[in-house]
């Protein structure tokens, strides 16, 4: 199935959704519309219950090149805020949907492209990938950016990406967190497929509540975070699909993710158990 908007197209298959930015002759840049598509994009998608995984790329010489320079020139402050308002959007909403995202990087991811990058839960690149946060250079320092790229990578190394506005090729952005892995060119959407299709073999339900509770405790303290985890699994062992896994384990064969949930449903024994969670 194929979602087509002007910027942004989503095809659908197998659980996964593709999401790619074309905008090739402008190296992706996020223009305001760039970011309302993929908006909309994600915000589809994180509603479609069939959809497992999600892979983020972008068509051309770029994955993305950040932010349109010419739409950022000459305006006032409120066009400013709406701007970087929606770019904040996009990246909290990639977080937000109960889907893994993986970026999917082939060639440059630069500020905002970076920032994307930074966003997404997973990231695989090809070796011809390079990643960088050049603000500083023309003075408008990745303030935004940062906030994703300290996540991802850490203080001193974010810091000396924002200060010198140098770029890492794709083998330390592996090292450094920044992605997952570093892949030859010719593998990357093989590989980019099989990490989300090992995803899809898990509970969708559980894999939801995992990465919704992954960014809630991440912002806490150690003792806030523990609090907050150990609620969250005690209503995930209450689920039917964390009693069908055990079970299956235990029983040494595959689970049938789901099953139990329709079962209950199905003979009016009660509610949907995925609510308590």
């Amino acid at each position: 199935m194929l979602k087509a908007q002007e910027f942004v197209s989503s095809e659908i298959d197998g659980g996964i959704a593709i999401v790619t930015m074309r905008r090739p002759e402008k190296r992706n840049a996020l223009s305001l519309e760039v970011m309302r598509e993929l908006l909309r994009a994600f915000s589809a998608i994180g509603e479609n219950a069939e959809v497992r995984a999600v892979i983020l790329a972008g068509d051309g010489p770029a994955f993305s090149a950040g932010h349109d320079l010419r739409e950022l020139r000459d305006r006032d402050v409120a066009e400013y805020r709406e701007i970087f308002d929606v770019c904040v959007e996009l990246m909290e909403e990639i977080q937000r949907i109960p889907q893994p995202v993986i970026a999917e990087v082939a060639t440059i991811a630069t500020a905002a492209g970076c920032q994307l990058v930074a966003a997404c839960d997973l990231a695989v690149a090809s070796t011809d990938a390079k990643f960088a946060t050049p603000g500083v250079r023309i003075g408008l320092f990745c303030t935004t950016p940062m906030v994703a790229l300290t996540r991802a990578i850490g203080r001193k190394r974010a810091m000396e990406m924002l200060l010198t506005g140098d770029f890492i090729d794709a083998p330390t952005a592996a090292e450094w967190g920044l992605v997952n892995r570093a892949v030859p060119p010719d593998r990357l959407r093989a590989e980019t497929l099989a990490l989300a299709a090992k995803i899809c073999e898990s509970s969708p339900m559980v894999i939801a509540l995992g990465k919704t509770a992954f960014y809630a405790q991440y912002g806490l303290d150690q003792h806030d975070a523990y609090g907050y985890a150990k609620e969250v699994m005690t209503m995930n062992a209450l689920s039917a699909d964390a009693q069908e896994g055990m079970a299956a384990f235990l029983e040494r064969r595959p689970p049938r993710w789901g099953s139990a949930e329709k079962k209950s449903v199905d003979d009016g024994r009660g509610d949907d158990p995925r609510a308590e969670s």
